[in-house]
């Protein structure tokens, strides 16, 4: 089993263990989906707080070896930026916490709104996006991510 098939079994396996569901809130309107992936604009990050709240190592998990399971914080304040990432082989979920984001991405035509309590998956070849919070009050999201040991502290957004 290759790295990337363990990290979307363990993705899925979390996914299915949460609670998340196929259809949420807050996702890019099914006459939004793109059939080709659009090329995103290149966003560098700010006014971005990530704090690492809780790790599991994933090594000796159903053949699992050099991955883990992080959650993060993020707080991003008005006007910051998450900058823009790849979820080709990281899968998440992100849940809103409090306040307003939006999310561009390349996968869908328009940026989607989300709003507290959305929830969203992403994970997969074509997905890569940013954020950007255009409110007046700080954003907070929970991240949790599969990731390799190497990247405890949240350097890749």
């Amino acid at each position: 089993m290759t790295t990337f098939t363990r990290a979307a079994v363990a993705a899925l396996t979390f996914a299915a263990a949460s609670g998340a569901t196929a259809a949420m809130a807050g996702e890019c309107a099914k006459a939004d989906r793109l059939s080709t992936p659009q090329t995103i604009e290149m966003q560098d990050g700010s006014g971005v707080e990530a704090v690492v709240l809780s790790t599991v190592p994933l090594d000796g998990w159903r053949g699992v070896d050099g991955l883990m399971l992080r959650t993060r914080r993020l707080t991003i304040a008005p006007g910051g930026i998450v900058p823009t990432h790849s979820h080709g082989d990281r899968p998440a979920i992100i849940v809103i916490v409090s306040g307003e984001i939006d999310e561009h991405n390349s996968v869908c035509a328009k940026p989607i709104h989300h709003v507290a309590g959305d929830e969203t998956g992403e994970f997969g070849a074509d997905l890569s996006h940013w954020w950007e919070n255009t409110s007046d009050v700080p954003v907070v999201i929970l991240s949790s991510d599969v990731v390799p040991v190497e990247e405890p502290t949240g350097d890749s957004m």
